[in-house]
Formats: C-alpha cells, structure tokens, sequence
C-alpha cells in the first residue's frame, strides 16, 4: 500500500516558537515509517527576516521516513508554497495532507490555511474563519456573549487610547490582562494593584495593538478537549493545579511545574455543564478536527475563557493527557488527527466553509 505524504508544519517566528518545535517533533516521531512518508517544514526557514540563517533547521528523528527540506531566499508566499510542494522524495512531491503544530502567529490565525486553501491541500484543524476567530480573544468573546456562553467580563483596550481607569471602572481589582492574539500565557498578568494595571497594559501591548482585560474569576482551572468533526467529542477533563498558583509559559512546559488531574476533581453536574460549554464554545466558533477549550469552574457557574485551535503536543500539553485518559495513545491521536482532515475534505467536496 502507498504510503501517505505528510508535511509536518512546524518552528515558525511567533512567541511561540519553542512549543511549535516541541510538538512538531513529537508529532514527527508519532508518525508510523510503515503507514507514512513525512517531512518537517519550519516555517522559519522559508519567510521571514530570519529566513536565510534559519534555512537547513528542519529535523527527522532516527526511524522516520523523512526527508529535511531547505530552502533559502526572500519570498515567503512562493517560497512557502513550493516547500509543502516538494517535501517528498516522489516526482510530483505533494503531500496528501499537512499536519499543522504551529501555535500562535501566521500558523493558527488563519493566515497558513488560507494559503493551504489556495493550494488544496488538506490540513488537520480547524479552517480560516475558526482560526482567526479563536485567536483574537476579543472577536472570541464577542461570540460568546452573543451565543449566551459564560465568559468573564471584559474590556477590549487598544495601545493607541488605553486607560487604565476605564478598566478599573468597569472590571476593578482583581483582573487578568493579556494579549490579544496570543497563547501559553505568553504576556499575561494577574493585576492586584492598581499601579501594577498600566505596566500590565504595557506588557501585553509588547505582542500587538490590541489587549483584553477580564474579570478574575476565582475557581478551579479546567480545560475540556473536543476531537472530531461533525461528530465531536469532548475528551476528559483536565484540572490544572500549577505549584505557583499561575498557569504561566514556566508552569505549561516545565515538566513537574504543574499538577495535570484526569478527570478534573469536580461535581458531575459541574462537569456535565463544562462539557455542555466546551462544545458550545468549538461550535460558536466553528471549529473542528480538534480544539482545547479553557475555562475555570466557580461556584455559580463554569465559564469559558478562550479556545485553543492547535492546543499544544509537547510532553507536557493537556491534549495527549486527556487523550491518553480516554484509551487514545499519542500515536492513535496523530492518526486521527490526520483522518479528520482527509475526511473533512471528502466530504466537503475539496472546500472548507470555516
């Protein structure tokens, strides 16, 4: 049987960028020699100002059918395209599918499956729409108000005509400043202080424009997987208890830094309810294939904090745990990852409506 092409799309320029090589690794060696002829493309390598010194950095762990791919010069958009045209050894050099373990940036914003739209080529994960949507925190949680989905109050805060005061009216003390359109807590404080409010705000502007501030909600920190397609399910929960008490980058990916409980220490009717809102929130939002759903369960009520699109695949991420809990092995995972990708494109007729 022919084996499957498959170009792992990986490294990338975003805050990121350590995590996407973690998973890209993982998932690399995951793929089985036997079923599968694959590739790492870095996206650092190809776009980018870091573009030339970058070039030649792609990896293949010992076993893996896989051929390195590396491309020097400037032009991201042909340059890009042409890599995932010819990271097989076979004459026409297309992958079947690309497998996609970028966080943050151009790999989950929508901008990299736009182009693999443009190229038709299948990739695991959601589309352009869900993509963008998940990653802008604020369109995010304009969804979730308007679809009746519990979220922490918020106030979307620009570095042009960002008042503290404004924030400090409408939400007060505690609150979480972050970000936009970033992910792994990358720029995110918890402000207790009101003189700590402005360097939050300065902190997070450092990663774009744009800032969200939310309401701290105190409670247990859940997050809920969903895998699947128009069949979607939501894997076990997982409470996440970091030794610091912050959920931070160190927290995610320093090994034994946070305590990752399957299934989450919470009341049935609690979690019936975060199950409830994790698939709410991947539909809201249009998501499929897989997506992590973040939330803290309070007292009153569970509520959404943000969806992740491509959660992390290192040794330390939540997804595979979970997965893992449910009899899915990492392995099995990848597979299944790739299969809802060729499956969405069957069905969609080579299109992708989100």
């Amino acid at each position: 049987m022919e084996k499957l092409r498959v170009a792992v799309l990986t490294g990338g320029t975003s805050a990121e960028r350590e995590v996407c090589l973690m998973s890209g690794r993982k998932v690399l060696a995951a793929l089985d020699p036997a079923r599968y002829e694959a590739a790492a493309v870095d996206l650092a390598a190809i776009t980018g100002p870091r573009a030339r010194e970058a070039a030649g950095i792609l990896f293949a762990p010992d076993g893996c059918d896989a051929r390195a791919v590396s491309l020097g010069g400037f032009e991201p958009a042909s340059a890009l395209s042409d890599s995932l045209l010819q990271v097989t050894a076979r004459p026409d050099g297309r992958p079947d599918v690309v497998f996609i373990a970028l966080h943050g940036g151009a790999g989950e914003n929508g901008t990299v499956q736009g182009m693999l739209e443009l190229l038709g080529i299948p990739y695991t994960g959601s589309g352009v729409l869900a993509s963008a949507l998940a990653m802008n925190k604020m369109m995010a949680k304009r969804i979730f108000d308007r679809e009746g989905i519990p979220t922490p109050k918020w106030v979307g805060a620009r570095k042009s005509e960002a008042r503290p005061d404004d924030i400090m009216a409408a939400l007060g003390l505690p609150c979480v400043v972050k970000p936009a359109c970033e992910g792994s807590t990358i720029g995110v404080t918890v402000v207790r202080e009101e003189a700590d409010l402005r360097p939050a705000l300065d902190r997070a502007f450092e990663y774009g424009p744009e800032a969200l501030a939310e309401q701290f909600i105190k409670g247990t920190e859940i997050t809920g997987p969903v895998l699947g397609n128009d069949d979607a399910q939501v894997l076990p929960l997982v409470e996440i208890v970091p030794d610091g008490g912050f959920y931070d980058y160190r927290a995610k990916y320093t090994p034994g830094a946070t305590q990752e409980i399957v299934p989450a220490r919470i009341a049935e009717a609690t979690a019936e309810r975060a199950r409830e809102l994790t698939l709410r929130a991947h539909h809201a939002l249009g998501c499929r294939g897989i997506s992590r759903v973040d939330m803290i369960a309070a007292p009153d009520e569970v509520y959404v904090l943000e969806v992740n699109t491509i959660p992390g695949l290192t040794e330390t991420s939540l997804v595979p745990r979970a997965a893992e809990a449910a009899g899915i092995g990492f392995p099995h995972l990848v597979d299944r990852l790739i299969e809802l990708a060729l499956e969405k494109r069957r069905n969609s007729g080579g299109g992708r409506s989100s």
